[in-house]
């Protein structure tokens, strides 16, 4: 933002605003569970609460935004409560003793203005903070080299972030892509897990390991650095979270992209991705399921969907169809004979087949039995299968220092 000195008191005053309406509403929500057993969705909370006070400090788009954030969040953490993950705390109000925080404040087609030949946006206050009827915040901006507005059809959104020291504009627009045909017919099966995050296995026999080395890393790292901060809702618990929650974000961006190229590279046509909506729960009480302290831990706070979600629109731009398949017997089953036996998996990383002998890693075992549900050919193997492609993928790791996937032996840090 260019004219950051001249607007960031008006910028303040919205993202204050915004943080007390999240508190109204979070009260609300507690005046009600009290009453009624029962947490108000977005509509509700909006028809309670849209003759208040704080209601008209924004924008009525903006002040509908913040009470659907707040929804969301709702329904998040009981989503997590229902998965097991009985650690999991309701959201917050937003105040740090008489301070409130700066929240992010979102403006829809109706509350902003968008001038893309003089890069400026007017962005509307909400009534209670005009003070004449026409009042707005004027705010120039200066976008990327590689970004030209004028060029988009359709800024859905404006939104105002505050980034620690300065105020940004985010810009949500809706673009046109071509997309290029498919590179090949071949399949792909991915298994997703809570040791290896993806395991590939290859229609023409070979197989890749995606560790989770450096987010479980990030996660100790941040654990101990937030639990020595005097309160868990501090700014500074705050920011680290933030961090972490980014560093987390690029992390699946980075592994999703690089998972595209590598099916661009072997001519895939289609991704199959083996369904996790049932991996919380136990298939005979339909309870959530006992991974131990860290896999809990690490099951409940890793976004499957979130990484599938960035996988299939980087694969549709490729012309790669992503599809999902069920997990079930997947673990079990020998990929090479299909004999189906439990006891096959003897360890975590580790699948022996009583049957046919095949020896072979566990996920790249799972992810192969993906594959065939959607190209459904057995894996055959040399006659020493314990050093075949099942028993030894290729691993890659995140290199911190580069930023990017790479092969185990290239990796330096």
């Amino acid at each position: 933002m260019r004219n950051q000195s001249q607007v960031s008191d008006d910028l303040d005053s919205l993202g204050f605003a915004a943080s007390k309406l999240w508190n109204v509403g979070r009260w609300v929500c507690d005046r009600v569970w009290s009453a009624i057993d029962h947490i108000p969705n977005h509509n509700e909370l909006t028809a309670y609460l849209k003759s208040h006070e704080r209601y008209g400090d924004l924008h009525s788009q903006s002040s509908q935004r913040v009470l659907q954030e707040l929804a969301e969040a709702f329904n998040g953490w009981y989503g997590k409560r229902r998965n097991g993950a009985t650690k999991a705390n309701p959201p917050g109000y937003r105040k740090h003793g008489t301070e409130h925080p700066r929240s992010t404040v979102t403006f829809k087609q109706k509350g902003f203005k968008l001038d893309t030949q003089y890069d400026r946006v007017r962005l509307s206050k909400g009534s209670n903070l005009k003070e004449y009827w026409s009042d707005v915040v004027l705010c120039e901006f200066q976008t990327r080299p590689d970004v030209d507005l004028s060029t988009v059809e359709n800024v859905q959104q404006v939104k105002i972030v505050w980034a620690g020291d300065e105020w940004e504009l985010h810009f949500v627009c809706k673009v046109k892509i071509d997309v290029d045909e498919a590179p090949g017919e071949k399949t792909v099966g991915v298994d997703l897990g809570i040791n290896n995050f993806a395991a590939l296995a290859y229609e023409d026999r070979h197989s890749e390991l995606y560790p989770l080395n450096c987010l479980k890393q990030d996660d100790y790292y941040f654990s101990k650095r937030i639990a020595r901060c005097d309160d868990s809702n501090s700014d500074q618990a705050t920011q680290l979270n933030q961090k972490k929650s980014a560093r987390r974000t690029h992390y699946f961006h980075t592994l999703s992209k690089h998972i595209v190229q590598r099916c661009v590279d072997e001519e895939i046509g289609t991704i199959v991705v083996g369904d996790l909506s049932g991996i919380r729960e136990n298939e005979e009480n339909s309870e959530s399921k006992d991974w131990g302290k860290h896999g809990n831990l690490d099951l409940h706070s890793w976004a499957f969907d979130r990484f599938t979600d960035l996988l299939e629109y980087k694969a549709e731009i490729e012309g790669i169809t992503v599809e999902d398949v069920s997990e079930r017997d997947t673990s079990k089953s020998c990929s090479c004979c299909g004999r189906k036996q439990k006891a096959n998996r003897v360890e975590r990383g580790l699948y022996v087949c009583d049957e046919c002998g095949t020896v072979a890693n566990a996920d790249v075992n799972g992810a192969e039995n993906i594959r065939q549900k959607v190209s459904p050919t057995l894996a055959t193997d040399s006659d020493d299968r314990s050093n075949g492609w099942l028993a030894q993928p290729s691993t890659f790791l995140f290199d911190k220092e580069t930023g990017a996937f790479a092969p185990q032996e290239q990796v330096t840090s």
